[in-house]
């Protein structure tokens, strides 16, 4: 019992740790990319913080599955690194006797791990959609980052404008280009306001400014200048914030349209708690070192199923949504493979044999 107890201890306090690296990380990466989306105009500024949050939240399953095999696999490494195994041994415990404990840490964070990915992160990833078609659906000026140059939701009209007050609907600085076929429109004004008329219509309305009209390629253009000048701006209040993604839908309505989409994300979905315990019991026999020769192959070769396994999964789940592989063949497929190898690193390390057959060993004893 004291044995268990300090296992499930150390290894929690290793979960801990790898667990604050590993969603720094994730973090990171994504807020760089999400900083890098917003500079370019692809992502609300007001709303780069929540999406950074819910986008961190979207990853944890895969952070949590990947801390509980690696806090399982240093734990491990470090009692046969110390020789604390050879007390285990001699105590009478079988290498199997670690399984109790681990699975004791590792279900609860299965549990959080299936919750997670069947009802967070779908929410998750409902909300940055939605968050993201609403910044689509908005008007150009809306769109606007002072100094830089915004593309339109029609693809044929640029905006730059110097400074921006969105609360009084005001630009100051106004360039903007217009493409329609061979005619090239440029208008240039000192400043403009955003009027909405009964009907819904916005219009961007420019004072002070000067209208260029003329043919790309050609050096000939008219050149009007005007007091008041109105643009209209592209516009979709009405547009429903919908999103096809399977990512996005909840698990219930996955079960109600079994369509091949929507079983490769429920694939994916139910495969991440039960990869976090068939990887925290395939971290105990693996997490083998021989203190003579150090632990450096034992971890590459545990990193590398891990990663292999957690492929292949994704690899199941890609062709349940193609079509080459039906679900229930895909959903087990992968598990079942990881599991029989399982048994045999554990069969392996309780009867003590390797993987080499005995007449090397004895040729080279006899030669010796």
């Amino acid at each position: 019992m004291i044995f268990r107890r300090a296992i499930v201890q150390e290894i929690a306090n290793s979960a801990g740790a790898v667990f604050s690296v590993l969603f720094c990380i994730v973090f990171t990466q994504v807020l760089v990319r999400l900083l890098g989306d917003a500079a370019s105009g692809d992502v609300d500024t007001k709303a780069l913080f929540s999406i950074v949050a819910l986008s961190t939240l979207t990853n944890l399953p895969l952070v949590l599955t990947l801390s509980v095999f690696i806090a399982v696999l240093i734990a491990l490494s470090r009692a046969f690194r110390d020789s604390e195994m050879v007390v285990w041994f001699a105590a009478g415990q079988s290498l199997v006797a670690w399984v109790r404990p681990v699975l004791r840490f590792t279900l609860p964070i299965a549990c959080a791990i299936a919750t997670l990915a069947l009802l967070v992160s779908p929410w998750a990833e409902r909300m940055i959609a939605e968050a993201r078609a609403r910044f689509e659906h908005r008007d150009d000026v809306s769109k606007v980052t002072p100094g830089r140059f915004i593309e339109s939701a029609a693809s044929d009209r640029v905006f730059f404008v110097e400074n921006l007050d969105v609360a009084g609907a005001r630009v100051q600085s106004v360039f903007a280009s217009q493409r329609t076929g061979d005619r090239e429109i440029i208008i240039v004004a000192a400043q403009g306001d955003v009027e909405t008329h009964a009907d819904g219509a916005r219009f961007l309305i420019l004072r002070h400014g000067r209208r260029y009209e003329g043919t790309a390629g050609l050096a000939a253009h008219r050149v009007l200048e005007f007091e008041r000048y109105a643009v209209r701006l592209d516009s979709q209040p009405e547009a429903p914030l919908t999103n096809s993604n399977a990512r996005t839908l909840p698990t219930l309505q996955l079960l109600a349209d079994p369509s091949p989409r929507n079983l490769g994300e429920l694939l994916g979905r139910v495969a991440l708690p039960v990869a976090a315990i068939v990887l925290a019991l395939l971290a105990v026999p693996l997490a083998y070192v021989n203190p003579r020769v150090g632990r450096s192959a034992n971890l590459i070769l545990a990193t590398l199923l891990a990663l292999i396994y957690l492929n292949s999964i994704q690899i199941m789940q890609a062709s349940v949504q193609h079509g080459r592989m039906g679900f229930a063949t895909a959903v087990w497929l992968a598990h079942a493979v990881a599991i029989a190898l399982l048994i045999v690193l554990f069969a392996r390390r309780v009867s003590l044999r390797r993987w080499l057959p005995r007449w090397p060993r004895v040729a080279t004893r006899s030669g010796s």
